[in-house]
Parts: structure tokens; C-alpha cells; sequence
């Protein structure tokens, strides 16, 4: 009943965010128009007025396209002006995320003067509202440790037997195990619903605010990706972000998985860890350098945040 009921969740936002506005690119002779000089792919469908050598890139784009092709810059607001009720209506994923959390990125870059430093704030301040549901996740794995010896019991108790009746006994032994150390085995989804919507607003938000990815912060230009900037322009400390993008994802993975509950999902969640290792130390080439800010950062924080659960386990 439980799996059906989060399937039906993952269907719902598949379709909310399928459905939905997505960061859309300028296309000029087939090809992303792309600001050369920091090797920024151009955003259509921007949020708020670009400023600066930006600007000038869209006005040219602008005078070389058709009108119906053309982005509507005397229409935007200025980017320190955005409101969250900005423009029409863009549909749920838009309207309802996107839109109100590249806001709040703004207030908060207004409030330091830094834009790097907002999705750094902003990444760590969402982080902590939705903490209490996030350290459920951690509280399972702890709770995992401590069943592990019942359950690995159970499971040489039934090493030989695969017959249906075997089977539903043993089923039934470990539930009441999970039950007994309050352990639910699909807690662990939570973790991934969370992660996965907030990256792709942040995407969004990034992609679609010239103010934030026009701005450098630390070295790095917030809208390029390591693989632009370091094999096109040359500057090959971008390649940072695979590495610390690499060992944040591997570190917190590894930390909210846990104990398992068995050797088969231990193998499983091994390769599940890999996987998405591989797969984001794939994309990091790609990402712009303030989507890799705000993965390490969230994923930094949830390094800390089982350290300070496992602590407070042990104190009990």
C-alpha cells in the first residue's frame, strides 16, 4: 500500500514538472547563442532584464531574429525588482517553485551583496525548514544499526529455505523487527524526493535570472560549466567542482544509507551509491558552476546533519 502511495507521488511530480515551463535556450541557425567571453549558454525564457555585455548579446540577438523569436527585455523587470507573482502564469512547476525561490535567492543577494553567497544562504536555510523530515532518513539508519544483528538472524534462519510459507514467516519475523526498533524500509525515498525537486528549482532559478548567472563569485562565473570553462577558455581550476561534486555526493549517500537491512540490499544500496556517484561526477562536467554551489552545499549539510543524529544516538 505504501509503495503504491509514493509511486503515485513520483507520477504526480513526473507529470507536474514534464507538463510544466523549463528553462528554455536562444537558438539562432540551430545553435545555443552563447555569451563567448564566459561561455554562458543564453537563457529565452529569462525571469528578469540582463545587464551589462549580456544585454547587448540579447539586444543583437533581438535585431537578427524574427519578432516571434525575439525575447521581450522591455517587458521584464529588473532583477532586484522581481516579485514572486512576476508575469503570467507558467504552469505549477513555474508559478509555484521556481518563480518564488528565485525571489528569495534575490532578497537574500540584496541583503549581502552576493549572489553566490544567496544560493550558498538559500540552500542552507531550505535545508533546515525541511530538516525534520530529512532526519527521519537519518533516525532509520541509526535505528538499522541497532536491528541489524535480529535481522541478519532471520536471515540465516531462512538461509536454506525458499519455499512460499518460508518466505511469508520470514517476512513476517522482520516486520515485527522493524516494528519493534520503529523502522519503516521506504523512509529512505524521502531523502530523494526532497534532493531531486530542489535541484532542478535551483536549475531553474539559476538558468533563468541573468543577475545570477551573470555574476562571479570566488573565481568562478556562476553561469558556466567547468567543462566550458576549463576545455574552451583554459581556466582548469573549474575542474574542482567534479572533484568536491564527487566526494560530497559519494559522502552523504554513504552516511544516509547507513546499516542495511540485509546482504542483498547492502549490495544494492552499493550500487545505487556508485551509480549516482558516477552519474553526478558525469553531469558536474556540464552543470553551471552555481548549481555545483548549491549540490555541495546541500549535500554538505546533510554530511552534517547524520553526524549530528549518529551523536545523538549515542548519547541517548
Amino acid at each position: 500500500m505504501k509503495k503504491n502511495k509514493i509511486l503515485k507521488v513520483l507520477i504526480i511530480f513526473v507529470l507536474v514538472f514534464s507538463l510544466t515551463g523549463c528553462t528554455k535556450y536562444l537558438k539562432q541557425d540551430g545553435k545555443t547563442v552563447r555569451n563567448e567571453s564566459t561561455g554562458q549558454n543564453l537563457t529565452k525564457n529569462i525571469l528578469c532584464q540582463p545587464e551589462g555585455e549580456t544585454l547587448k548579446l540579447y539586444e543583437k540577438y533581438n535585431e537578427e531574429v524574427e519578432k516571434e523569436n525575439q525575447v521581450k527585455l522591455e517587458t521584464l523587470p529588473k532583477c532586484q525588482s522581481l516579485k514572486i507573482t512576476e508575469g503570467k502564469y507558467e504552469g505549477i512547476w513555474t508559478s509555484i517553485f521556481v518563480k518564488p525561490l528565485a525571489w528569495f535567492i534575490i532578497q537574500i543577494g540584496k541583503l549581502v551583496n552576493s549572489y553566490g553567497l544567496a544560493l550558498i544562504l538559500a540552500t542552507i536555510i531550505i535545508r533546515a525548514v525541511v530538516w525534520p523530515f530529512t532526519k527521519k532518513t537519518a533516525l532509520q539508519s541509526e535505528n538499522l544499526k541497532k536491528a541489524q544483528p535480529e535481522l541478519n538472524k532471520i536471515e540465516a534462519k531462512y538461509k536454506n529455505r525458499q519455499d512460499q510459507e518460508a518466505m511469508m514467516q520470514k517476512s513476517q519475523e522482520m516486520m515485527m523487527v522493524y516494528k519493534k526498533y520503529n523502522i519503516n524500509p521506504l523512509s529512505g525515498c524521502l531523502f530523494s524526493f526532497i534532493q531531486i525537486p530542489l535541484f532542478f528549482a535551483f536549475y531553474e532559478a539559476i538558468s533563468r535570472i541573468p543577475a545570477i548567472f551573470e555574476e562571479t563569485f570566488l573565481g568562478f562565473q556562476l553561469g558556466t560549466s567547468p567543462a566550458i570553462a576549463a576545455f574552451q577558455h583554459g581556466k582548469y581550476y573549474y575542474l574542482i567542482f567534479i572533484v568536491v561534486i564527487a566526494l560530497a555526493t559519494y559522502y552523504s549517500f554513504k552516511l544516509n544509507s547507513g546499516a542495511s537491512m540485509g546482504k542483498d540490499q547492502e549490495k544494492q544500496m552499493k550500487t545505487m551509491t556508485n551509480v549516482m556517484v558516477v552519474i553526478m561526477t558525469i553531469t558536474a562536467f556540464s552543470i553551471s558552476s552555481g548549481i555545483a554551489i548549491y549540490w555541495v552545499t546541500s549535500n554538505v549539510f546533510t554530511i552534517v546533519q547524520n553526524l549530528l543524529v549518529k551523536r545523538g544516538k549515542k548519547n541517548v
